[in-house]
């Protein structure tokens, strides 16, 4: 029984893992590109240029929680 105990210990510690590596991975992305926003003066660009900022923006932090998510789906349903 202790075995079991321990796999599903270890189990919640990769989740617990993944979860942080996600929060941290999102807040990277937004941190970037709100940087790269002053930096590359998006603030005066027209609004094709700021909606294709926003676009780009939204696609990579979909990228990042979908693989995140992913990744935590796997360990939780024991694929992985």
């Amino acid at each position: 029984m202790r075995s079991v105990g321990r796999a599903m210990a270890e189990r919640a510690d990769r989740v617990r893992r993944e979860i942080l590596m996600l929060v941290g991975l999102v807040v990277l992305v937004d941190a970037l590109f709100i940087g790269g926003y002053f930096a590359a003066g998006i603030v005066r660009a027209s609004s094709a240029a700021k909606l294709g900022f926003t676009a780009a923006w939204t696609l990579i932090t979909m990228v990042v929680v979908l693989r995140g998510l992913t990744r935590i789906h796997a360990i939780r349903s024991g694929q992985q």
